[in-house]
């Protein structure tokens, strides 16, 4: 038999979620395996079109042709139906497909190794090989339905109860989140929303976590802002003086050396959608600062 001659260590084995969220337009997968870099092979997914996840003896193919499957209306059941119709391998595959409507279709393969299997729910597909057990499935698909927020966190919360419920029967090595979302890129000039991968880590899920709130902080525009006044300016003033970019904390207008000064804090720091010229500073650049 073919499963016979596979080499496991080649596998894609893994636990991955396809989501959409079709008010926001955003598309994406979470996946995590005992397997170096899975976010290079794993999570696929386009803007206005849909999201793929191929794995166990992955087919890379799955991702481009199933996506330009999605672009020409097909329906993620029949785009799945067509990728391993004509594919030999089909019986090791396993390959989740959803479009922008939240529509998804998934497929397992009778000879993935066991525990195998996927879960079709709400804006969702959840699905994994090699698992501890059917229960990391169905956590991460309950999960992802019970969660609100951004699809990211969505995505990374079901992964995170995928773990917990028992995830790779062979450990932890990787994970990767991919959301896509029409005009979210840096600086409005592409799609990526978050693309964030940790190709070989101990606890790839909680390191995928810290730096998610790290492209929050980084990658994601301002909800608040502080006027600049009272303790604050006093805090700001004391904080560039002991970086060493203001000479002194004496200084009684925000205006002219404290701003420039602040100015250079912030875009040193990759701060650049968090400033403002108005005498303002955004809460989290001002919680940054005060941890300096």
């Amino acid at each position: 038999m073919v499963r016979e001659l596979v080499d496991k260590s080649k596998l894609v084995a893994t636990f991955s979620i396809v989501g959409a969220d079709p008010e926001t337009g955003e598309v994406g997968v979470a996946v995590q395996s005992k397997f170096l870099a899975v976010g290079s092979v794993v999570p696929w997914a386009k803007a206005n079109v849909g999201a793929v996840a191929t794995q166990s003896w992955a087919n890379t193919a799955y991702g481009p042709e199933g996506l330009a499957l999605l672009e020409q209306g097909m329906a993620p059941e029949e785009v799945v139906a067509q990728l391993v119709s004509n594919d030999p391998g089909r019986n090791l595959r396993q390959v989740a497909v959803i479009n922008s409507q939240g529509e998804a279709s998934a497929f397992t393969g009778e000879e993935c190794y066991d525990w195998a299997g996927h879960k079709v729910g709400k804006h969702h597909s959840a699905q994994g090989n090699i698992l501890v057990s059917e229960e990391t499935v169905t956590a991460m698909s309950r999960t992802f339905e019970k969660t609100e927020g951004p699809l990211a966190e969505r995505l990374l919360k079901a992964l995170e109860a995928a773990q917990h419920a028992g995830g790779d029967s062979r450990g932890k090595q990787s994970a990767a989140l991919y959301v896509l979302q029409e005009g979210a890129g840096y600086g409005g000039y592409n799609d990526v929303k978050v693309d964030l991968r940790v190709d070989d880590h101990p606890e790839p899920i909680v390191e995928l976590q810290r730096l998610y709130e790290l492209h929050k902080l980084y990658g994601m525009p301002s909800e608040a802002f502080v006027e600049i006044e009272g303790e604050v300016f006093t805090d700001i003033k004391q904080q560039l003086v002991k970086l060493e970019l203001l000479e002194h904390a004496d200084q009684p207008a925000y205006e002219g050396e404290v701003q420039n000064a602040l100015k250079a804090f912030a875009l040193r720091e990759n701060f650049d959608d968090r400033w403002t010229e108005e005498r303002k500073i955004d809460d989290k650049v001002l919680e940054f600062l005060r941890k300096q």
